[in-house]
């Protein structure tokens, strides 16, 4: 690594203070020096910045990338939009820690959201020395997933833990926290985390306290019941005494839009009482999840096998497509307007790739609900979808909150087909399309949106700040040309705009892309 002066350029520092013109010399991966715009700098090699700015590399609070470091095929979708970190193991959806006995569940379970991934050994800890010994293109700060742990422990049984299945959880999570986890996330649309109590999420989120970590949530619903679902997440924190993020914050549903200025309020009020609740966010109407997602829970939560049997029985199939036409539970296909609100994003064989349910159903003469069963029974299960359930008021008004911070919610990386454009162009589109554009944050906001405060959320030192001392974590971007191209028929392309990503002082994109060069490393919570 060379000491390098990044001259005359705008400095955008990460904390939401104005911007400013000054050259910012690294070295060692290290920010050494922030100067005086000058034209003196010896022999130090001099990167001209003028007309463009420097901020802190971007930080991806709710990432699914746990995969990544140990795919052959660099996953570059967030490196080229500027984020330098990504939090993982989100939405109580880590590929560890397993135990011996229901290994296989796990795995077969993670076909749903992940591509195969097979690797040695059982800990959370096995896990991370693996992926430290692959190497890292982002640094890699990894959460600890409830519905992970609650299949270790039980599998899939709708039913509150026993003593001793509760008190493997803990010995689990707190081991996988000595190991580097920096929180515990928990899926409660998800099985089998949907069959967990509040008490059993307070008794664990407890081996959080007097550390570091916190307690994020992808909440029991967002759609009908959201408001109790927000509520019972700070109950975690309160009775837990943890901070709580609470995930991809939206309200899903014509019928709920709105009402995120509810969720807000309510995290408010937690707050001035003493939580710290806090939320991240992603800047599209469309939300992306497992296709199972569709089902209702006593469907959605039976082990795969149990699952696909099921759903070759005809009386299930006769009942699904009664229960599919009722707004009654958080029902995806009302919350989407029906079937043509459903896209088909990713499959492993391709068929249905880019097709709204309702074309599915059209070419196979049949209902939404029978297309439905089709695609899941052809697909083993391995399919993603496109929910468009949102409106665009909503997401401003959630990205306006100063304790929300950035985050893409794209799938892992190496699944097949057309995966939501926010894998690729979450960060420019916000820097774009709702800064520049709308107006709806600041420059000096939004990058705070993006380093700063989720640095300080997950308490991660040394990074999010332009700041003598801390990581050169950089990302040059032009302010009047940063763009996502990414779209919902063409998501795999990079942005325009972000001339260069620095990852600890090491050159990550170029102006000819990704370097090829993995100088991430994995964080902890300080």
């Amino acid at each position: 690594m060379t000491r390098t002066v990044f001259a005359g350029g705008l400095v955008i520092d990460g904390t939401g203070a104005d911007g400013y013109v000054a050259d910012v010399t690294i070295d060692g991966g290290e920010i050494v020096s922030i100067d005086p715009s000058s034209d003196s700098h010896g022999r130090v090699p001099v990167r001209d910045l003028s007309g463009r700015a420097i901020a802190p590399g971007f930080i991806d609070t709710h990432s699914h990338a746990d995969n990544a470091p140990l795919r052959a095929e660099a996953d570059v979708s967030k490196i080229l939009q500027g984020v330098t970190t990504e939090i993982v193991g989100n939405c109580g959806i880590s590929l560890a820690p397993r135990s011996r006995e229901r290994g296989e569940l796990l795995r077969s379970y993670l076909e749903r959201f992940f591509p195969v991934q097979e690797w040695q050994g059982e800990s959370f800890g096995d896990f991370l020395a693996l992926t430290d010994q692959a190497g890292y293109i982002t640094n890699y700060a990894p959460l600890v997933g409830h519905g992970t742990l609650r299949i270790a422990a039980m599998g899939f049984e709708a039913r509150e833990p026993t003593a001793s299945e509760a008190a493997e959880m803990r010995g689990m999570l707190e081991a996988a926290l000595d190991a580097g986890a920096v929180g515990f996330t928990s899926g409660l649309v998800y099985p089998p985390g949907r069959f967990a109590g509040t008490g059993e999420l307070v008794d664990l989120a407890r081996s959080l306290s007097g550390r570091p970590a916190l307690y994020a949530s992808h909440v029991r619903s967002e759609s009908g019941d959201r408001i109790a679902a927000a509520e019972e997440a700070i109950t975690v924190g309160r009775d837990a005494g943890v901070r709580v993020q609470i995930s991809h914050h939206k309200a899903m549903g014509k019928a709920h839009w709105g009402e995120v200025a509810l969720t807000l309020a309510l995290a408010r009020d937690a707050r001035a009482s003493g939580v710290d609740v806090r939320f991240d966010v992603y800047p599209y109407t469309a939300s992306s999840t497992s296709l199972t997602s569709c089902l209702p829970a006593r469907l959605a939560g039976l082990p795969n096998e149990d699952l696909l049997a099921a759903l070759r029985r005809p009386e299930v199939v006769a009942t699904l497509r009664s229960e599919l036409a009722k707004g009654d539970w958080d029902n995806h296909v009302i919350q989407a307007g029906g079937y043509s609100g459903i896209l088909i994003a990713s499959t492993y064989d391709g068929r249905f790739e880019g097709q709204t349910l309702e074309e599915v159903a059209a070419g196979l003469g049949v209902g939404g609900a029978d297309a439905l069963v089709h695609v899941l029974l052809s697909e083993r299960l391995r399919a993603s979808m496109i929910c468009f359930a949102m409106c665009e008021a909503d997401v401003e008004e959630a990205m306006r909150d100063e304790f929300t911070s950035i985050g893409s919610d794209g799938l892992p990386p190496g699944l097949p087909g057309k995966p939501h454009p926010r894998q690729w162009g979450t960060f420019p589109r916000v820097l774009g399309r709702y800064t520049r554009e709308r107006g709806v944050l600041g420059l000096e906001q939004a990058v705070h949106r993006m380093t700063g405060l989720p640095a300080e959320t997950f308490r991660l030192p040394g990074i999010g700040r332009i700041a003598e001392g801390y990581a050169a974590d950089l990302v040059v971007f032009d302010p009047a040309g940063v763009e996502d191209r990414a779209t919902y028929t063409d998501p795999e392309r990079g942005p325009r705009g972000i001339d260069a990503v620095y990852v600890n002082g090491v050159e990550v994109v170029s102006a000819q892309g990704f370097t090829g060069r993995r100088p991430g490393r994995r964080l902890r919570s300080a």
